[in-house]
Formats: C-alpha cells, structure tokens, sequence
C-alpha cells in the first residue's frame, strides 16, 4: 500500500531512499525527485539531507528543481532559493507555475521584497501572470512585506482569475494592517466564503479591539452552516476572555466537546485563560491539572490568572513546581511571578525573583518587569524605594511607572510629592487625562478644593476629556454595557428603582458612603448621589433584577473600582444574599458574605 506524502515519516523515506540505492536505480531522476517531494513536504526533514540527494542528480529537471526550492523555503535561509533558480535558468530548465509559486512562498518568508519584485518581473514575462497559485503567491508576498496596496494592485489586475484563497490573503492583508473597514467591505463582497474567510474576519475584529463585533460574527458563521476549527475557536476563547463573557466562553467549550476536538495545547491554553479571565479560577485549576500536554505558554496562562485573581502564594508556589519539572521561564513568567507578588503585597518574594531573574536565567528587566516592581513597592507604601528603582533602570522609564508611584502617593497621602510627580508627568504627556485625574485626587483626598479646580481648567484648557468609566453584564443571552449615570438603558427606570432599594437596605444596614472620590467641591447630597449612580452600581443593580435569587453576578469594568462602590458592594453581598465577582481594571474582586478577596489592597 502506498502512503499519502503527509504519513510518510523521514525514517520511511531514508529506508526507500536506501533501497533506491540498493537496488541500482540512485541515478533516477524521477526516483530522487519523489523523494526530494516526500521532504519538502515533510514538517521535520533536515535541509542537509535533502541538498545531498538534490546534488547527487545529474540533470535535475523541473520537478526536482521545484522541490528543492521547496525545501529552501523551510529553511533558514529560504532566500538562497533564487540561486537554485538562477541555476536553473543557466542549465536552460524552463520553470514552471510551481516554481514561482514556491519562489513566492520563499521571499515572503525572508521578507525579500526587492527579491520577490525581480520574482514578479519574470512571472510577467513568462507569462504566469493569471496562474491563480502564482498570484495568491504574489499576494501573499506584499501582504507580508507590508505592502498591501501592492496585493490590491496584483488582486485587481485580474479578478476572474482569483478564487477563495486570494480573497482571504486580502483579507488577512488588510486585517493585519488594522484597515477593518476594508475587511468588513471585503468580505461582505466575496462570491464564495469558508472557515478561513470567517477566521480571518472574527481575527480581524478581536486583533482590533471589536470584540463584540467578532463575537456576532462568530453567531453569524454558525448560523450560515460553517462548522468552527480549531483556529475559530481559539480566538474567539480569546474574546470572551478580554470581555469576560463567561457564558459565551462557556458555549465556546460546548461546542469543543461537541465536535470532539482532542484538548491540544492550544485549545487547552486558550480555555484556562478564558475560565481566569472570567472569574472561574477554580476551573481553571481543574483544566490546567487534567491537560495531558502543556507547554511554557500553558505554564504562564496559569501563573498570570492566579495573579490576577490576588492568589499571589498559589501562583509562586506553581512557578516553584514550574521550575522542579525542568522548564525554563521566559521574560513572561517573571511579568506573572511579579505580578502575583505585587497584587497580594509580597515585597520580600518580588524582590527575591527579581533578582533571581537577572542572576540564575541571564534575563534582562523590561518595563513590565519594572513595572512589577514599582507597583509592588508603592503600593506596600515603599515609595522612596520604588523611585529609587526607577531611577536605576539601565533603560530609559516610561512615563507609566511615574503615573505608578503618582498613585502610591495618593493611596498613601503623599501630597507634595505626588504634586511634584503630577505636574511633572503632565508637562511630559498633557494630553492624557490619567495623571490630571490622579493628582486632582491627591488634591481632593486633602480637600484642597482651589488645587482640584485648577488641574480640571488645565484639563479643561487642553481638551483632555477624561475616559469614561463603564461596566460590562452578560445576562438574557447579550452583553450590556452601562456608564455612570446611564438612563439610556431599555430598562432603566427598573434599574433606578431597584437603586432606591439598594439604598434603603444599605442605609438601614448601616451603610454610610465615603465621597472622598469626588473631584468636586459641591455639597455632600450631590457627592452622594454621583457616587450612587457609577456604572458599575448600574451594573449590579441590573444584575438584581434579571438573575435569579443566590445566583452570582458578574461585572467587568474598564477602570479601578472606587473605594466607596467597593465597600458597598461588601454590603450588597450580605444584604441581598449574592456573590458579585467584579473584574476591574487592576484585578479580579471576588465578594462574598460583606468580603472581597482582595482583602480591601488593590
């Protein structure tokens, strides 16, 4: 029986290689040429083997040319396939639609324009010019070497000589180049369309930020009778992980199940991080133990959740075990082991792995790295060290890791030099609203009101608008987005009804509200009422009235929760009987019976 090329391994191939030899036939040319077929489609065959059977040929035709070509492309140096073909041309072997077809593949991947342009020249004058391989090639090759316009140009030239592939390698061309417009437009225009098409237009969107717009692409795809790859499915575990859209993430899994795809890595790795980001640790735990391979990425997803969700000792004690099984971390596990230690304010822990980094693996710190580091020391009220670690980057800091300690100063009642830090990043970047927000706080916090007012008529003055807080609910099979004082809401005079109600059952259990986060010198029922009406309360108190008793609710949030919506979400627990799971900008908050998992430092 004769195997398909892709089941022949290279340990077949070397035994039919020496029988060839044995049996007297090493000089045939089709024989060899076969083979050299088998390797250059083969994953894993070594490039030197394959140049000793391809020199061993006296007069290598096309089709060993071709494959040689072929197998040059898989390797290191896959431009060195245009000396093959000039040698070609001087031994007056004519090429064919193949070889410009592998030449093509070759130069995109060395990203030879200039080599890929001459390429181009002689497919023009040979006349390949409407192969519809050759052009997907051609393609192909702009997309990759960032000349897009340049595909479009190739693309137009002759569209009744272009099928599905050249559609979506304009696609993916213009996907990469962040043009979704054009996507959206080409794609609606394709006369035919499968999975990659659908693939590339969901990455399109998740690749930009249009999370929820991939998302109802993906329902769109399913609904016209597309059946999901792994490719598919992976991304779009990626989206309801950066929206946090646990049931979506959860239908994504079925679907998993449901067409029986084995749990390979990726598949594996996308789950356990869709499960952290959406608040089920503990199923990602479960996951991660039951994966039967795992690899570094696998590793990090893992070490990055549980520092998300402030299990800082869990997380060390994964990296130790990391460690114990011969694996060798990455500039990216260190981001998590430094995280896990900055959200659960292990300062002696982050200072040992810092160093452990740069001392046992030879890992130069980058900004995240510092980054780690600053917001460990500010935030455990170390601000002097954590200048001090600024100022010893042996690389140029980013503004960020000021904006951090700016931060420390607030949290910690810093006020001179958080003004020092505040006017000097504003002098730095006056057009990001974060650090005129940060030092008004500073100023609010200690009621120097006149202070408040001169850094919102500097904001005011140069038109930064500060960015609008919003709280994100997965409920009645949609996503519903909210922003403080939101009444646009199908059901908003419900919500505002059962914000009465909140307020009646935390007043009477106490509750007393803390509107030091105001940035205004109003009087204090105005201060009240703007804190009661952030979009996150919103969010909860929709969450009320379309879930069912005990069942927990779920918010995401763009922005760091407010002090005093932390404290009354404590409450809401106890008071309503309901666990809230809310993910914020810094991390995951898990409140239960009047607790938070983060035991009040985030």
């Amino acid at each position: 029986m004769i195997l398909p090329p892709k089941l022949i391994s290279l340990s077949q191939t070397k035994q039919a290689h020496a029988r060839i030899i044995v049996s007297g036939f090493a000089g045939s040319v089709s024989l060899t040429s076969h083979l050299l077929a088998f390797l250059a489609i083969s994953p894993s065959s070594p490039f030197d083997y394959s140049l000793s059977i391809y020199r061993k040929i006296k007069n290598p035709n096309a089709f060993a040319s071709n494959n040689m070509i072929r197998c040059f492309g898989k390797s290191d140096w896959p431009l060195k396939s245009l000396v093959l073909y000039s040698s070609m041309l001087r031994s007056c072997v004519r090429p064919n639609n193949y070889t410009f077809t592998f030449l093509l593949q070759a130069c995109s991947k060395g990203l030879g324009l200039n080599e890929g342009v001459q390429v181009h020249d002689h497919v023009l004058k040979l006349g390949f010019g409407e192969d519809v391989y050759v052009r997907n090639a051609l393609i192909h090759l702009y997309s990759a070497c960032c000349r897009i316009e340049s595909s479009k140009q190739v693309f137009d030239d002759s569209p009744l000589h272009c099928d599905v592939v050249s559609w979506n390698v304009m696609l993916a061309g213009f996907a990469r180049d962040g043009r979704v417009d054009v996507v959206e437009k080409m794609f609606d225009e394709m006369p035919d369309r499968d999975v990659i098409s659908w693939n590339t237009m969901i990455m399109a969107y998740v690749h930009n930020g249009k999370l929820e717009e991939a998302i109802e692409c993906f329902r769109r795809m399913r609904e016209n009778g597309f059946v999901p790859d792994e490719a598919t499915l992976v991304i779009m575990l990626s989206a309801s992980a950066q929206l946090s859209l646990l049931e979506h993430g959860r239908l994504v899994h079925s679907i998993i199940d449901s067409l029986n795809l084995p749990m390979t890595v990726s598949i594996g790795t996308a789950l356990l991080d869709m499960y952290a980001k959406c608040g089920c640790i503990e199923q990602s735990k479960v996951l991660f133990e039951k994966m039967p391979q795992r690899d570094v990425s696998t590793w990090n997803v893992m070490i990055c959740g549980l520092a998300l969700h402030g299990l800082g000792k869990d997380a060390l004690a994964l990296f130790e075990r990391f460690l114990n099984e011969g694996l060798h971390p990455m500039n990216v596990t260190f981001v998590g082991v430094l995280n896990a230690c900055s959200r659960a304010g292990l300062v002696n822990e982050g200072r040992h792995y810092f160093q452990m980094m740069t001392d046992s693996y030879g890992i130069e710190p980058e900004m995240e790295h510092y980054g780690c580091m600053v917001d460990l020391l500010g935030r455990a009220g170390l601000v002097f060290e954590a200048i001090k670690v600024i100022e010893s980057m042996v690389i140029l800091p980013d503004p960020v890791l000021w904006a951090m300690v700016l931060c420390a100063c607030r949290i910690h009642g810093l006020v001179e030099l958080g003004e020092k830090i505040g006017n000097r990043l504003i002098e730095l970047d006056p057009n990001y609203d974060g650090h005129y927000v940060q030092l008004a706080s500073i100023y609010a916090k200690s009621r120097k009101w006149e202070d408040v007012v001169k850094v919102r008529r500097l904001m005011a003055e140069r038109n930064t608008i500060k960015v609008a807080g919003w709280s994100l609910i997965e409920a009645q099979g949609r996503v519903h987005r909210f922003v403080a004082g939101d009444r646009e809401h199908e059901q908003s005079l419900e919500i505002q009804k059962m914000l009465e109600t909140i307020e009646t059952r935390l007043a009477a259990a106490g509750y007393i509200p803390n509107i030091s986060p105001v940035l205004h010198d109003i009087g204090e029922e105005e201060k009240e009422n703007a804190i009661k009406v952030h979009s996150e309360r919103l969010a909860i108190a929709f969450g009320l009235l379309v879930t069912g008793p005990r069942s927990c609710i779920r918010i995401v949030k763009n922005l760091r929760v407010c002090w005093d919506c932390h404290e009354v979400t404590k409450m809401i627990t106890t008071v309503f009987e309901r666990e809230i799971i809310v993910r914020d900008g810094s991390r995951f908050h898990h409140f239960k019976e009047g607790k938070c998992s983060c035991l009040d430092y985030w």
